[in-house]
């Protein structure tokens, strides 16, 4: 898989893609991402990428050339599954969306920054448009690096347990049931004992009772959708 990640402050995400899982992807040759800076792109001796909004208001835009020359270009090298912008009135992203998006080949991130971008990328480039919650952040980077996340870890040979993502919270629509390491008793704070007894039938019941209980408990919304109560 190949993201290409457009940004107006492309170095907010160099430190999230060089270390642990994806930058073990990227070694192996599973995944390439690569960022682009949009004011490479920019307009004018100042390279311009941003302006004020038609009608007046407080922000600045991102502007429609840099961005279409940016992704014209790209797009002259490769096809691209989808183009994504981050932005808090997209669809909020889910294990679902993750999912499916793990299957692609190219993926094509757009950040938002100040107050967006000119409604006409979205209305005539865009073919996704994703959340990560009802919040507003500075910027998409720390969107596009979530996203990037969600999918990437999802990609057989990612991670070391392929059968590891599978076991997620939300794969199923429960949340993922309590885990425990040694040492089997921590001040008195004690291990179950079904999960040290070996008997894998009951450890696979006892944790999906688990993941029933924890959903019903903490996301009631997730229990009635599985007719869970």
């Amino acid at each position: 898989m190949r993201i290409d990640i457009i940004s107006a402050v492309p170095n907010l995400l160099d430190s999230f893609f060089n270390h642990s899982i994806l930058q073990r992807a990227q070694e192996k040759g599973i995944v390439q991402i690569v960022v682009h800076d949009l004011r490479q792109y920019g307009l004018g001796k100042y390279k311009q990428i941003d302006d004020y909004a038609f009608g007046g208001g407080a922000g600045m835009v991102l502007k429609v050339e840099p961005i279409v020359n940016c992704i014209t270009q790209l797009q002259q090298a490769r096809s691209y599954d989808e183009l994504i912008y981050l932005t808090p009135d997209g669809e909020t992203l889910n294990q679902s969306t993750a999912n499916t998006l793990s299957l692609q080949k190219n993926l094509l991130l757009l950040c938002g920054h100040y107050k967006g971008v000119d409604e006409r990328i979205r209305t005539h480039l865009i073919t996704k448009e994703v959340s990560i919650g009802d919040y507003v952040l500075s910027g998409g980077e720390l969107g596009a690096a979530v996203l990037a996340d969600a999918v990437i870890r999802l990609i057989p040979g990612v991670l070391n347990d392929e059968t590891s993502a599978l076991t997620d919270s939300f794969q199923d629509d429960l949340l993922a049931p309590p885990v425990y390491t040694r040492p089997e008793n921590y001040k008195g704070w004690t291990v179950p004992e079904v999960l040290l007894s070996g008997d894998h039938q009951k450890i696979a019941a006892w944790r999906l009772e688990q993941a029933i209980e924890k959903t019903k408990v903490r996301r009631p919304d997730l229990a009635k959708k599985l007719d869970l109560e």
